[in-house]
């Protein structure tokens, strides 16, 4: 197979759940530009159309659909709205997230709860939805969006998430678990684990402590609205496909110190 062609993505079908904004259009654009058609959802229909609409300018066909992942109904209907469109699903991606900045002694159970459960359960009852049809089709490939603060613990002064660090914690652990179980059926289950990325979630935490953040990444750069594109591409094409329950950081480096 040409070196190219381990990066085509032509005819492919892939959900990209969050793909109305931020890390999840960055990597809808990524996959259509490889030639892949493109579902995007989330709770804001209108952003996601907006995408959708970009994204048939490339080329590709596109569907824009409301998704409040943590709703069974909808990611269902995601699910049975692709297919009616597309005849299969090649492609997850949970992107989909939520935070709630607090001490940890002062951490709201609903804040808590609410995080949990779009970070972590929004992320199993897509995967379970979606890998259900994978499962008929035997093959597929899902990429969870975790983060460095599912690696490790965080600097307080920078990142004060209790409940977001510990969804992405589970994440990482869920990636691991689905690819053991589904691996023999021909499905890969990978992550990537984003570092600093300037995104509408990221903002005030960044105008706060991100000259101390740059400080401590060894490329002293936060990531780009191309950065995610080809580490995505890499895990939904051809060229990664002896790869399974792995974690790709893309940080800038700054993991490693």
């Amino acid at each position: 197979m040409h070196v190219k062609d381990l990066f085509d993505l032509t005819g492919k079908v892939a959900i990209v759940t969050g793909g109305g904004r931020g890390l999840g259009q960055q990597i809808a654009e990524g996959f259509a530009e490889a030639g892949a058609n493109v579902v995007v959802c989330s709770r804001n229909l209108e952003a996601c159309e907006e995408v959708s609409e970009q994204l048939r300018k490339l080329g590709v066909e596109s569907l824009a659909i409301q998704c409040d992942i943590t709703k069974p109904e909808d990611v269902q209907n995601v699910v049975d709205k692709t297919k009616e469109k597309f005849g299969c699903i090649d492609i997850l991606v949970n992107n989909s997230g939520a935070s709630w900045g607090a001490p940890v002694e002062e951490m709201p159970l609903d804040a808590w709860q609410k995080v949990i459960n779009v970070n972590v359960t929004g992320t199993f009852l897509m995967s379970q939805a979606v890998g259900r049809v994978m499962l008929e089709q035997q093959s597929g490939k899902i990429i969870n969006i975790a983060s460095v603060a599912g690696l490790k613990g965080s600097n307080p002064k920078y990142m004060n998430a209790i409940g977001y660090n510990s969804s992405k914690g589970a994440v990482i652990t869920f990636t691991k678990d689905f690819a053991a179980k589904w691996g023999p059926s021909g499905i890969y289950v990978n992550a990537i684990a984003p570092g600093f990325f300037p995104t509408k979630m990221s903002k005030g935490l960044l105008e706060v402590g991100g000259e101390g953040i740059l400080e401590g990444t060894p490329l002293r750069k936060f990531g780009s609205e191309t950065d995610l594109k080809g580490v995505a591409l890499f895990l939904a094409a051809p060229a990664s496909d002896f790869i399974t329950g792995d974690v790709l950081v893309v940080d800038g480096g700054a993991h490693v110190l």
